[in-house]
């Protein structure tokens, strides 16, 4: 098990762990009862951090946030020498939590997109698991909702006796919900990006060889070209950048953010 802490990324703080640490933290936060707000970032969520410091703030004030992507995990190696071995993907580590809380008898929730992805998903993690307690399933509103509507959807994840509840609205969004709700979740909620279409079957897992040399990102681009150009093209050069000048100290980045005023909207 490696757990070092939080690294500065980008001025985005990253825990150094591996599998075992990540998933460890989270399912002791669930017996406890806990709120423990956990992402799984690749290069895309790091970004929304750089680029937004309202973002960073909520990114920093996560409890777990584990490296999902070669990149970040290739940055802590080179800025602090972690020795970390493989990334913590978003979909091992839900398989993971799923096959820990299976074990331990702790219901799970699943909040985020749509219902015949939630529907395909449920189908393949009952057969996978077919002792986990699923607690209940609720797919995304896509759109943003206000204090009334966070209060319904607070009580009704609550009601249903979960003890972890997943997250897979897409980053930023679902961090964002993540940072909201947490305090009013007595639970580990866990921002899964894609894992829900990877576990519902509707999106292919790349190859492992590509995976392990960091070309997940390629994967995916030519999976979902139309969505996703944008994203991959702007942004990874970018990181790549800006890790060149953090790793020779031509660039500090601040890890401090910008705290939200008040109760803010949240894309549910």
């Amino acid at each position: 098990m490696k757990d070092l802490g939080k690294k500065n990324v980008l001025g985005v703080l990253v825990d150094a762990v591996d599998y075992e640490a990540a998933v460890d933290r989270t399912i002791i936060a669930a017996r406890l009862g806990q709120p423990y707000g956990v992402s799984a970032l690749a290069v895309h969520g790091v970004m929304t951090g750089v680029r937004d410091t309202h973002q960073r703030y909520r990114l920093n004030s996560l409890e777990l946030v584990v490296p999902d992507g070669q990149p970040v995990r290739w940055a802590l190696n080179l800025l602090y020498r972690t020795g970390l071995e493989d990334q913590v993907r978003g979909t091992a580590f839900t398989l993971r939590v799923l096959e820990q809380a299976e074990t331990d008898g702790l219901p799970v929730y699943f909040y985020g997109s749509r219902e015949a992805v939630l529907h395909a998903m449920l189908a393949n993690l009952s057969k996978r698991f077919p002792q986990l307690a699923i607690a209940g399933a609720s797919p995304s509103l896509f759109r943003t909702v206000g204090a009334d509507e966070q209060h319904e959807i607070v009580n009704r994840i609550r009601a249903s006796g979960a003890k972890l509840v997943f997250v897979g609205l897409g980053c930023p969004r679902q961090e964002r919900f993540v940072y909201a709700l947490r305090e009013r979740l007595t639970m580990p909620t866990i921002a899964v990006g894609a894992a829900f279409d990877y576990l519902a079957g509707t999106l292919r897992d790349p190859p492992e060889r590509m995976r392990r040399i960091g070309l997940e990102w390629l994967w995916r681009l030519w999976l979902e070209p139309r969505r996703l150009w944008r994203r991959y093209l702007a942004l990874n050069p970018a990181y790549l950048g800006l890790l060149a000048l953090q790793t020779t100290r031509l660039w500090s980045a601040g890890a401090t953010g910008l705290r939200p005023e008040g109760l803010e909207p949240v894309d549910a």
